[in-house]
């Protein structure tokens, strides 16, 4: 018997509510450069820290010691998925967080835009994080000039800033492929690539080439996007929905379509509206009337840590902490904060390192810890576990498990 088939088994109703907040990319490292500090450390967070001296704190390794994952990863991780059993394409998730009513066969693209000099080579992996509307107006030229590619219908749709979602749809297709996305700017756009050995693969690897032969022409000359980067090629897997897994009523607060797409995957509910993290909390506690786990997503941190900019993700997270006396006061029966990844500021990037996670429930404890920051989490009663655990550890909290053995 497997450990989810024992979890399964001690698995009981409860009244309780859960409510899931993380804050993206959060965790960091200490470099001279920052004061020897992170911006957890650095931040201002009266109600971060009054809440983790009633609180287990502890850290989450994303997937395993040393794997840098990607958002779609970290976050299944969080949801108690584990990232080496359940791969998903960061495509599909974007198109399904985008609404697109997906096809079996189906194989989607996460696209953005980027800005590429006379000679081919990226300068700007995100083009300056164009506005939404140049993107949709750029989609939309792509759109009305490239809809088949011989038997393969190409389907592209606007995301938010300067992200896209390309979906090809046609007989025989397969994922995954490689990324065209070199990873850091000086180089040319790489080449799709099957990440096997199957004619879907194939097939899917030439259509991208053809694509991109098509494309390009049709932005040259559009400053500052003028090319586009595409990541996580894959079609839908088959992946059991959370209400089957852990007899929960889920929904989704998120203002990015990826993270929608992603929870929806996993069959919660997409919660729309919220622009910014006050409106994500005002309905985050409007849906725990009809829904009993809530998961809500901050982005902002997950950002400025990919520019290296490190005042602006300590400005993101106090901008959290002056917010969080709202979702506070909804009284959930358990609540976890944590991130779905580190990305430190001096990486640039995601990163490997275990990011810290918060646990408060009327059952959960206190540690006597100061602040939810790294190295008081190193301090903390829950140690550092794999991320797919957290949800284990709150349905605990809320008492869902039988006792186990006499």
């Amino acid at each position: 018997m497997n450990l989810d088939q024992v979890y399964a088994k001690l698995q009981e109703p409860s009244d309780k509510t859960i409510c899931l907040l993380v804050l993206d990319g959060v965790g960091d490292i200490a470099v001279e450069a920052n004061g020897w500090k992170t911006p957890l450390e650095a931040a201002r967070t009266p109600n971060l820290d009054a809440l983790a001296k009633r609180s287990a704190l502890g850290r989450l390794t994303p997937v395993a010691p040393g794997i840098t994952p990607g958002s779609g990863p970290g976050h299944l991780g969080l949801f108690g998925y584990d990232p080496l059993e359940f791969e998903v394409g960061r495509g599909v998730i974007e198109a399904l967080g985008l609404g697109m009513d997906l096809k079996h066969g189906d194989v989607c693209a996460r696209a953005n835009f980027c800005t590429l000099d006379g000679k081919g080579i990226v300068t700007d992996r995100r083009a300056g994080r164009v506005a939404t509307e140049i993107t949709e107006e750029q989609c939309a030229l792509l759109g009305s000039k490239i809809k088949k590619i011989g038997d393969t219908q190409v389907i592209i749709k606007a995301g938010k800033g300067h992200r896209f979602v390309v979906v090809f749809r046609g007989k025989g297709l397969e994922g995954p492929l490689t990324d065209t996305d070199p990873g850091h700017e000086g180089m040319a756009i790489a080449t799709a690539k099957p990440a096997g050995n199957t004619a879907g693969q194939k097939k899917v690897a030439k259509l991208i080439a053809e694509f991109y032969k098509l494309a390009l022409p049709i932005l040259k000359g559009r400053k500052p996007a003028n090319g586009f980067l595409m990541r996580g090629i894959a079609h839908q897997p088959a992946i059991p929905t959370f209400d089957e897994r852990y007899a929960l009523k889920a929904a989704c607060v998120a203002i990015y379509p990826m993270y929608k797409g992603l929870a929806q995957l996993v069959g919660m509910t997409k919660i729309e509206g919220a622009h910014d993290i006050k409106e994500e909390f005002d309905l985050a506690i409007k849906a725990k009337s009809d829904f009993n786990y809530v998961f809500v997503h901050y982005k902002p941190t997950d950002a400025y840590g990919e520019d290296g900019n490190f005042p602006a993700k300590v400005k993101a997270i106090e901008e959290l902490d002056a917010a969080l006396p709202m979702l506070l006061a909804a009284k959930f029966d358990v609540l976890a904060i944590t991130g779905d990844h580190s990305t430190p500021c001096p990486v640039k990037g995601h990163s490997w390192h275990p990011q810290p996670v918060l646990i408060h429930s009327a059952i959960s404890g206190s540690d006597g810890l100061e602040r939810l920051t790294e190295k008081c989490a190193n301090s903390g009663s829950l140690g550092i576990m794999e991320a797919k655990y957290l949800i284990r550890h709150m349905q605990a909290n809320a008492k869902m498990f039988a006792k186990f053995g006499a």
